[in-house]
């Protein structure tokens, strides 16, 4: 039986190394994949499409992953047929076009995303193809794996940036409303609806002058193309030509650092500060060889790094609960206290960010942890 060093991350977000026996890998926050149901009738109308229209026989439908939005995705095959993804994006609540959009785009620059074999714009339907099922978050179980596959992350997000300047100007722009948007949804569904906390004055008061500072970071920034969700759950292990990259259709015109945050501090897995810091000024070296502006010094492309990191993850939190308490989906309740954890370790980087730290730690933080071991209870 192999030993792996694997990292732990405690409910508060910090990180403890253990050694553990691991003959197989262990999947972090990684959602179970959805059972398919008889009584689904995009299911049926999919399977019919396949058949009917496009011709195939003997057709096999699997959930290929779980998804946050009304999306679905399915690994289909059939006799004589390869197997491709069918992607169920019901017309009344999703729009397709932006994924087709942004996969060109993406093709355009040279990175391994899907691309569109077919599609059904009346019910909603894609078959693109098959990345395989290997996520970046299984196979980051193994630590040891850990250096490999973030290198090759970085060297396809450095691509992005370098050869997307062209395609970044058509994308919509990642400007102050937007910004200011993801933040409230911490306040307005983690602090508000889930948490039921009221602010006090003093506090709404630090709150709204963190959101400033974190806006004025953000746009000045240089603006680059976005993917919006470059972290382990997005990433395919693709021997060959690593990363697959996938769930793309969001991708905006935005901040340098913001795509390193999700795949760095990653919501789903962490790792300790001083992996974190090497693997981004990694990133900065290869940014800056390509021709990317990526800040005059060390000291203010980390600044950059650490405040875009506070903005997503007080987004990212909001979205957590608002996964549950609209759309139904507790799964992504336990990842909170985690993302909450890289908030205060950024705060405590930065003094002017010390009352969102208190805040965080002192108030969200407990409250957090009580909801879930409620929900235990």
């Amino acid at each position: 039986m192999s030993r792996r060093k694997q990292r732990v991350i405690r409910a508060d977000g910090f990180i403890a190394a253990i050694i553990i026996a691991a003959p197989t890998a262990i999947r972090l926050s990684e959602a179970p994949l959805p059972e398919l149901r008889r009584d689904d009738p995009r299911l049926e109308l999919l399977r019919h499409w396949l058949e009917d229209d496009l011709g195939w026989r003997d057709v096999r439908l699997a959930p290929a992953s779980a998804d946050a939005s009304f999306r679905r995705y399915f690994r289909a095959d059939g006799r004589g047929r390869d197997a491709v993804i069918a992607m169920d994006a019901p017309p009344d609540k999703e729009d397709v076009d932006p994924y087709l959009r942004v996969a060109a785009m993406l093709a355009d620059i040279g990175v391994n995303a899907p691309r569109a074999l077919a599609r059904n714009a009346k019910d909603g339907f894609l078959l693109l193809t098959d990345l395989g099922s290997v996520t970046y978050l299984a196979e980051l179980a193994d630590a040891a794996r850990a250096d490999g596959l973030y290198g090759d992350a970085i060297e396809a997000l450095v691509r992005i940036q370098a050869r997307g300047p062209a395609h970044a100007s058509g994308l919509p722009p990642y400007d102050e409303r937007l910004l200011r948007f993801e933040m409230s949804l911490f306040t307005d569904w983690l602090l508000g609806r889930h948490l039921r906390l009221e602010l006090e004055p003093r506090e709404s008061a630090a709150l709204a002058a963190a959101f400033d500072e974190l806006v004025a970071s953000a746009l000045g920034q240089p603006q680059v193309f976005v993917h919006r969700d470059y972290h382990s759950r997005n990433l395919m292990v693709c021997p060959g030509r690593n990363p697959g990259i996938l769930d793309f259709q969001d991708a905006v015109h935005g901040p340098l650092t913001y795509d390193l945050v999700s795949l760095l501090r990653d919501c789903y897995v962490a790792w300790p500060q001083e992996d974190v810091t090497r693997w981004a000024l990694e990133f900065r070296r290869q940014a800056l060889a390509a021709g990317v502006h990526a800040g005059q010094d060390e000291a203010q492309f980390l600044r950059w790094f650490d405040l875009m990191g506070i903005q997503r993850h007080l987004k990212a939190s909001g979205i957590f609960a608002r996964l549950w308490h609209r759309d139904g989906k507790p799964g992504y309740l336990p990842d909170v206290p985690r993302t909450l954890g890289y908030i205060v370790t950024a705060c405590s980087h930065h003094a002017e960010f010390a009352a969102l730290g208190a805040l965080v730690s002192g108030r969200v933080l407990p409250a957090m942890q009580l909801s879930l071991e409620a929900s235990r209870a």
